[in-house]
């Protein structure tokens, strides 16, 4: 009985270590994207998304109501890569909260976004990936983006 039990802990453990080391996996395909972001790095984004990558972003539009809106993967990299190096520009990540069932992952991460060294707005990144055989790709990005209700 005790040898049945050790296997039991012993297999529990070992699966709660895989679960750890899919969220890291997760986590820092997360990471590559805005490293590749902050480095203005098209083809590397390019390499972490699926083909048909879906972009979101809710916000207040000029009249104030809340909207959502679609983007073009293609656009967001022409946006990016257009930023002159002179201006700097970088999304500050806060924390990252991270759910995996299988070859689907969930991907929360508050952020700041600065530009030219001030504060621009902030908001939620909410990342879908899927694990594409050994590697997690993104799906799906939806933000938020706002100026109140933000920490400086």
């Amino acid at each position: 009985m005790k040898k049945i039990s050790f296997l039991l802990l012993f297999l529990f453990f070992l699966n709660m270590n895989a679960q750890d080391l899919e969220k890291e996996k997760a986590k820092q395909t997360v990471l590559d994207f805005f490293e590749a972001f902050h480095a203005q790095d098209s083809i590397k984004m390019k390499g972490l998304v699926t083909l048909d990558v879906i972009l979101q972003t809710i916000g207040k539009n000029r009249e104030g109501k809340i909207r959502i809106k679609t983007e073009n993967f293609k656009d967001l990299i022409t946006s990016i890569i257009s930023i002159p190096d002179s201006i700097p520009f970088k999304e500050k990540l806060l924390s990252f909260e991270i759910k995996i069932d299988g070859p689907m992952a969930h991907v929360w991460v508050p952020y700041e976004f600065w530009f030219q060294n001030k504060f621009h707005h902030c908001g939620v990144n909410s990342f879908q990936l899927y694990k594409e055989e050994e590697h997690w790709k993104i799906n799906y990005l939806i933000d938020t983006r706002r100026i109140e209700g933000c920490k400086d």
